[in-house]
């Protein structure tokens, strides 16, 4: 970093103390803290201000922060906090607030153990593999599996590190002196080629980290990256029984598949790679060890550096395989102490033969501006490799992307691996029998084409099966039938499908059958029930009451849809009397609800 990250005590965001370096990384410092509000000890992560410096950057970081956060799970190291801090001395840059793990990483165990063994490698591998999964879960892709985001606890905990990091800093666009965006000894040939990644991606590097724990060594190295990267390009990840001999032939066919070099054959995510690990281990009755334990400290550092060995990016000591320390020319002094050459050797007539203090001799002066003029052509050179190498790599594959394989994804996790590929998007709803609701069903252009950056790409999301809509009483033929084919649906009228209706008028739409809200496939068909209008009175023919006791010719009278009135000829009466006269007469065609008179007596 250009600036200190904090010094011991210093306090941030009026809550977080700064505790001492635990671990350095090529994009940020990992301290020791205390969160003072709920006094817990954490781990500070302080970005290089060169990164925070970078707008695109700071957007990137806080939002896979944000993402990182959600992931709630034992093997994954929690999130806490992010924000903005300017640290004593420093400059304004970007802090991550974390779990703290006391412990070490997985690097610290392979460095000092090599092999693991295949019960080692199941017990480490298979919590690896859970948190992976519900990063996929929720549409996360880490880019950078490896043993140094590898943490293991002394309780025997085992924890993935660094969600985000690597892909902010590579969708920003940033790149500088030491950046890491990934190492050459873990990323998928996809990442090599077209810096794309996905699900699949993060399943090659933990085959390959499962064949680095099987054999002690992952697969590939080279004397520079660019060699390693050509491997994973074009040559297929060995057997570790080639290495290893215990290592039984399933376990090879598992690591072949998860490590080949086209992403299809791989297993599809994390969790479809342990649930074979996991089937595995029970079918070959692989005994469960516990996890190993990172190595305690040097007694030397204990003093200044917390036993737990907290590293999220890259610990202090060497890296692993890929990982490089930059020494740079201030730390090596100009000029040697007096009698030692630059090769750390005594001069040959010992400190006799040095200079008098203060004064050099011409040819050492000459040496010195000679070494000071190559240094600077050196550097003259390198930067303009640096501009021929960048815009050559723009103006050939920098311009370039791949569109990812989004059909059969929910439309959430579809934008977001157009996002990460740099591509706009826009979509299209449409119904389908067989895709379900919200899930992509096609896409144009075709999956793996090669774009341009930022072009635009057409997702046709599926709304699932037509339902049949709500039409309105009284609509017309012609606009049922218009909202029936927005629906993708087939109208249908039938003369027997028409009924009477006393409040909607001939020739009108009823209701529907099915009913609105059934679900039909694309093109089924609903008939349109028709109103007949009002129905017309009906003709009956008025029965026989004469003699009948005036209840029971009441009765049979309202059967027949008439009406009854009664007429008494005498002045007195008496209960239920019967029927002396009855107009109309018996057999008489009149219109139902029509009235008829009774004469009793």
């Amino acid at each position: 970093m250009t600036a200190p990250p904090g010094s011991p005590g210093a306090l941030i965001d009026a809550r977080y103390r700064i505790g001492p370096v635990v671990a350095r990384g090529g994009m940020s410092t990992v301290h020791r803290g205390l969160d003072t509000r709920l006094d817990r000890p954490v781990a500070i992560k302080i970005m290089d201000p060169r990164l925070a410096a970078d707008p695109t950057f700071r957007a990137r970081f806080e939002r896979e922060a944000r993402s990182a956060a959600r992931i709630d799970h034992p093997h994954v190291v929690a999130v806490h906090d992010q924000g903005r801090c300017t640290p004593p001395g420093g400059e304004p840059t970007l802090f991550l607030v974390m779990e703290l793990v006391e412990g070490g990483t997985l690097r610290d165990v392979l460095r000092r153990r090599g092999a693991l063994g295949v019960p080692a490698t199941f017990a480490v591998l298979e919590p690896v593999l859970a948190g992976l999964a519900q990063a996929h879960r929720l549409g996360m892709v880490h880019r950078d599996v490896k043993p140094e985001n590898v943490l293991l606890g002394r309780d025997g905990s085992v924890k993935v590190a660094d969600f985000g990091l690597v892909t902010a800093a590579a969708e920003a666009g940033v790149s500088h002196a030491g950046m890491i965006l990934g190492t050459m000894a873990y990323l998928s040939p996809e990442q090599v080629a077209t810096g794309q990644a996905d699900p699949r991606s993060d399943v090659y590097a933990a085959g390959v980290l499962c064949y680095e724990l099987l054999t002690g060594a992952p697969p590939y190295t080279g004397d520079n990256p660019l060699s390693v990267a050509y491997r994973h390009v074009n040559d297929d990840v060995p057997p570790p029984s080639a290495v290893a001999t215990e290592v039984p032939p399933e376990l090879d066919d598992l690591v072949r598949r998860a490590t080949s070099r086209d992403p299809a054959r791989r297993p599809a995510d994390a969790a479809a790679f342990l649930g074979e690990l996991v089937g595995l281990r029970e079918w070959l009755a692989v005994p469960q060890v516990p996890v190993p334990l990172p190595p305690a400290p040097p007694l030397e550092e204990q003093d200044t550096v917390p036993a737990e060995g907290f590293a999220l990016e890259a610990p202090a000591h060497p890296a692993g395989p890929g990982g490089t320390r930059a020494l740079s020319r201030a730390e090596w002094p100009d000029d040697p102490p007096t009698g030692i050459d630059r090769g750390g050797r005594a001069g040959r007539h010992g400190t006799a033969s040095a200079p008098r203090l203060g004064v050099l001799p011409d040819h050492r002066i000459a040496r010195r501006r000679g070494r000071r003029v190559f240094a600077l052509w050196i550097v003259l050179l390198l930067l303009l490799g640096l501009v021929v190498g960048g815009a050559a790599w723009w103006l050939g594959s920098g311009r370039w992307t791949s569109m990812p394989a989004v059909v059969g994804l929910d439309r959430t996790a579809a934008e977001q691996l157009l996002t990460q590929a740099d591509l706009a998007w826009s979509v299209t709803e449409q119904h389908h029998d067989d895709v379900a609701a919200d899930r992509v069903a096609a896409v144009d252009p075709a999956p793996e084409s090669r774009l341009l950056r930022g072009s635009s790409v057409t997702l046709t999301v599926s709304t699932g099966r037509p339902v049949v809509p709500a039409i309105a009483e009284g609509s017309t033929v012609e606009a049922a039938q218009q909202q029936l084919q927005a629906a993708q649906l087939t109208s249908a009228t039938s003369g027997s499908a028409a009924e009477f209706s006393a409040t909607v008028a001939q020739g009108a739409v009823l209701r529907t059958d099915p009913p609105a809200g059934t679900t039909l496939p694309i093109g089924g068909a609903v008939t349109l029930v028709l109103s007949k209008g009002v129905q017309p009175p009906q003709e009956v023919d008025v029965p026989l009451v004469i003699g009948d006791r005036l209840d029971e010719a009441r009765e049979r009278l309202e059967r027949r849809g008439l009406e009854v009135d009664v007429e008494r000829n005498f002045p007195f009466g008496r209960e239920n009397p019967r029927v002396l006269n009855q107009d109309p007469g018996p057999g008489t065609s009149v219109e139902e609800g029509s009235t008829v008179t009774l004469s009793v007596f």
